[in-house]
């Protein structure tokens, strides 16, 4: 079982330490202009806004955000997720949890007799009356109050569960009537900050046709034809499934969304999964959509295997980053369900949810989105070519690299070799990175050249480090702190 013990603090073993400068603002608390919109990045393996900027995918999962959160909740929500780094929060139109029969915060329903092709909306979108205000237009007012602090929505229409035709599903949904709730959707919120995310933690197989009618309907209610040069779309799959499964041939599928489900992370093997996808022709960008959450049973199974923690999550973020992922989602298990006091747990939550979103995983998140932005973003590939010896299970190295730049992830800070000169330079500049708290400390510089044994500040569970090795002609900034 895992331990919550954390080895010595890195920062005794330092020699030099140096802290990088030139920290990004916070996130603005009123945007006044929409946000941009997203595409698939022309080599077809990240996503760029319309002018053609790098777009990092740090998403949190909010499931519940809509269906149990009030107004002033949900600002309390964004507000953090904002200021800790993230850029997507996934949340879910027809929730999960009895989402057809137990109304949101304000007694509201999404759909008139589970209807999907009769939406319960009482009045026109954004009254500004809390008083008559509907399911939509709260569903509304979050997306627009997480746009203005430059979220994105990753917007699932529906859980997988009112689809699909599963021993504990209850499927509404035909073609016709998918069709027609996505174009009220896509019309209705189509022209906001929204990644469209089908699914939801259930196959596809047998009801395919039904979730290409709802992507055509939301193609159509967005830009009135079937142009799915319009928008972003995804499908979130069930644990250890992955889009391109049923998908990944569709016109509809800008990016193949994996689940690695909530397993210990050496052995789920995340990284082989997404490298699967990623050689995939024709190529496309690939994320992690659900990994292990923070704070939930190991595999379901708190007894034997514990609950997990920051360190877990941390070796999801950096193995499937690494092997060739857009970006990464982190989920809490008390914040998808957003459980407080008086709901019925699901699997044990530790804490309530506004609690649980300031934990230090959440936090830690965005030392990797800073390190993936401080480097040439869209030329990173993965290249396991780079180590003489990978190793496996959670001893597992991953190594990356861009135009200039090569980043070596160590989850437990073994030691490694490395084999030099697959990046430009006579000379390379290596700082050794923490992924707790996003310092970096001088490594030395070298011929780019041979091999190199390269030995981590410090070693065992939770001592994971990043190897940053730059041309030195670069001259590359060190990835910021805050």
């Amino acid at each position: 079982m895992f331990k919550r013990s954390l080895p010595l603090a890195a920062s005794s073993l330092f020699v030099t330490l140096i802290t990088s400068l030139g920290a990004p603002a916070a996130p603005p608390a009123s945007r006044t202009q929409p946000l941009p919109r997203l595409k698939v990045s022309s080599n077809h393996r990240f996503l760029v806004d319309e002018n053609g900027k790098p777009f990092f995918y740090l998403a949190d999962t909010a499931w519940e955000l809509f269906h149990r959160l009030t107004r002033e909740e949900a600002v309390e929500y964004l507000d953090t997720r904002a200021k800790q780094g993230f850029t997507v929060v996934q949340a879910v139109a027809i929730a999960e949890l009895n989402g057809l029969v137990d109304p949101n915060a304000y007694g509201d329903l999404p759909l008139s007799g589970k209807d999907p092709e009769k939406p319960a909306v009482l009045h026109e979108p954004n009254s500004g009356n809390l008083k008559r205000h509907d399911y939509w237009s709260h569903v509304e007012y979050i997306i627009d109050q997480a746009n203005r602090r430059g979220l994105y929505v990753g917007l699932l229409p529906t859980w997988g569960s009112w689809v699909a035709k599963g021993p504990k599903d209850e499927p509404i949904f035909t073609s016709a009537s998918a069709e027609r709730y996505g174009e009220f959707l896509g019309k209705r919120f189509g022209r906001k900050g929204i990644i469209w995310i089908l699914g939801g933690d259930r196959p596809a197989a047998g009801v395919e046709d039904i979730w290409r009618a709802m992507a055509r309907g939301i193609a159509v209610g967005v830009s009135g034809k079937e142009d799915y040069d319009a928008v972003l779309i995804g499908f979130h799959p069930p644990g250890g499934a992955t889009s391109s499964t049923w998908f990944h041939d569709d016109p509809w599928l800008a990016m193949n969304m994996q689940q690695d489900g909530h397993g210990n992370p050496g052995k789920a093997q995340s990284w082989k999964k997404i490298a699967h996808d990623y050689a995939l022709n024709p190529p496309k960008p690939v994320i992690d959509a659900e990994p292990l959450y923070e704070d939930h049973p190991i595999a379901f199974n708190s007894k034997e295997n514990g609950y997990s923690f920051d360190a877990h999550v941390r070796q999801y973020l950096y193995w499937d980053l690494f092997s060739g992922a857009c970006g990464h989602t982190y989920g809490n298990h008390a914040v998808w369900q957003m459980y407080k006091q008086g709901r019925v747990p699901v699997n044990g939550p530790l804490m309530y949810w506004n609690e649980a979103i300031h934990r230090p995983g959440a936090g830690e998140m965005r030392h990797a989105r800073h390190l993936i932005e401080s480097r040439p973003m869209l030329s990173r590939v993965p290249d396991q070519t780079l180590v003489v010896d990978e190793l496996d299970g959670s001893d597992h190295i991953a190594a990356t690299r861009g135009d200039g730049y090569a980043l070596i992830y160590s989850a437990q800070g073994r030691a490694f070799a490395l084999n030099l000169g697959k990046i430009s330079g006579d000379r390379v500049r290596c700082w050794w990175f923490s992924p707790r708290s996003g310092d970096s400390i001088a490594a030395g510089d070298f011929e780019n050249q041979g091999t190199h044994r390269f030995v981590p500040p410090s070693e065992g569970f939770g001592s994971d480090w990043v190897l940053i090795v730059d041309d030195a002609s670069k001259q590359y900034p060190l990835p910021a702190t805050k």
